[in-house]
């Protein structure tokens, strides 16, 4: 039976994910630095078939002789396990003695994966998680034990490093269950769960064609489609599947001036609001027969406040008039410069044409909006900018890019660590973005860039 071992220094959690592990509280658990000393064991099941030996050792610090003691006797588990968990506490800089300590279970040659508790929300993470890329670690998960958050990508990693019992397989095989093949295939597409489903908001001013929009993408009258402006109050929630991806859109009720909103309206629009902190990417929907107004303007500020994916669809094409292709496109994209690099459909709701095609866009924009450029790649395109366009000096003072990270995803955001952060101007910023756009394919994506002295921590983040 597999041995997984939890690691880490005095208060980071350790007990915490034990009892999640194991699904009971059995390792007491404390604000007190400490509380765990000797070496608790836990017979764990995942997936119903995989055991393994769950150890939840003492808090490791060197520099206090209790603990040292403690730090022995984990250090003592850590050689014995085949797995081993590395916790430390993502609300606080990154610490030396961790470094050391990851680096020297590291050499043990065995699975280590790198905990980074007590990130409990999403801006936490932007703000706290790429820090801890520093440790070199190959598998790193953000997590909050407390909170629940996130843990399903460790129990996956760890299904690929604990086989299943000698019980399970033998009752696969008697019940003729399904092959081996076909096991590692559900699995493949478990893994993929969370990256296969997204939420699409459906923007727009008041009786631009929501509705319509979405009945035509479902193929079924799920809104209530009406002239009166201001039908939809509650955001209408429908998921469909389209390839290999699930999209949940959202209808939401029309968006009108703040001087305008009366009454339930009022909760509409708060409602609206706090849909899209939740949302993955945005439809943007013009009317074709009015234009962009500057509603619609502020309308899609809100996609760049909460820094969605964004596709721009055009909506009653087939009544627009006289105007050309070329001319709305031209006005769309002068009017909503922010948003330049949203793709541009032009569709009828009401008919139904070129309707499909948002489908294609939308799971299109999904994989970049989730893509990860690995590191080595980043570097050799940032590399590759300065030689093209160095680096602005200011006033006499050099300013160097030293290192870039892709820190997070949905949306990618990019840190530069610089000598100088505060010298490099907004415009050379603009410049990289371009360059990442032209070697890596960031259509209908955001892409934040940063920039950090190393060691230094910022609101920005």
């Amino acid at each position: 039976m597999k041995k997984v071992a939890i690691l880490g220094r005095p208060n980071v959690g350790k007990s915490s994910l034990f009892n999640r592990l194991a699904r009971k509280r059995d390792a007491i658990t404390s604000d007190v630095s400490g509380t765990t000393r000797d070496i608790k064991k836990n017979i764990v099941t995942i997936s119903d078939d995989r055991e393994f030996e769950l150890l939840d050792t003492g808090g490791i610090d060197e520099s206090d002789a209790l603990f040292s003691k403690v730090g022995e006797m984990s250090m003592r588990a850590a050689e014995a396990a085949d797995i081993i968990l590395y916790m430390v506490d993502g609300k606080k800089l990154p610490d030396e003695e961790d470094k050391k300590l990851f680096y020297r279970l590291q050499n043990l040659g065995k699975p280590i994966a790198l905990l980074v508790n007590k990130i409990d929300s999403d801006r936490e993470e932007q703000e706290r998680f790429w820090e801890f890329i520093e440790f070199g670690a190959d598998t790193v998960f953000p997590i909050s034990v407390s909170h629940n958050r996130k843990l399903n990508p460790l129990y996956q990693w760890l299904e690929k490093h604990i086989p299943p019992s000698e019980s399970a397989t033998q009752d696969l095989i008697a019940d003729e269950q399904p092959s081996l093949e076909q096991l590692l295939e559900m699995e493949a597409s478990g893994d993929e769960e969370e990256d296969r489903s997204f939420k699409v908001a459906i923007l727009g001013r008041p009786n631009v064609g929501k509705s319509s929009l979405l009945n035509a993408l479902l193929g079924e009258e799920r809104a209530v489609v009406s002239e009166v402006a201001g039908t939809t109050i509650d955001p209408v929630d429908e998921t469909i599947t389209h390839g290999d991806y699930e999209i949940t859109f959202v209808d939401t009720a029309g968006i009108r001036r703040r001087s305008k909103i009366l009454g339930i309206e009022k909760f509409a629009l708060g409602r609206t609001e706090k849909m899209l902190e939740q949302a993955d990417i945005a439809i943007l929907l013009i009317d074709a027969t009015a234009g962009v107004t500057e509603l619609d303007e502020r309308i899609a500020g809100l996609i760049d406040k909460y820094k969605l994916g964004a596709l721009i669809v055009v909506n009653k094409w087939d009544i627009r008039g006289e105007k050309s292709y070329e001319e709305a496109i031209t006005e769309i994209r002068d009017e909503l410069k922010f948003l330049h690099y949203a793709p541009i459909l032009t569709v009828s709701a009401k008919t139904k044409q070129r309707v499909v095609k948002i489908l294609d866009q939308l799971t299109a924009i999904y994989e970049r909006y989730k893509r990860r450029i690995p590191t080595s790649k980043l570097n050799e395109v940032i590399a590759y900018a300065q030689r093209r366009h160095q680096v602005p000096s200011h006033h006499g003072q050099v300013v160097r890019i030293k290192f870039a990270t892709q820190f997070a995803a949905k949306p990618p955001r990019i840190a530069l660590v610089v000598n100088k952060p505060e010298l490099l101007h907004f415009s050379y910023k603009r410049y990289l973005a371009n360059i990442l756009r032209e070697q890596f394919d960031f259509e209908g994506v955001p892409l934040e860039i940063v920039t950090r002295k190393r060691g230094e921590r910022s609101d920005e983040l």
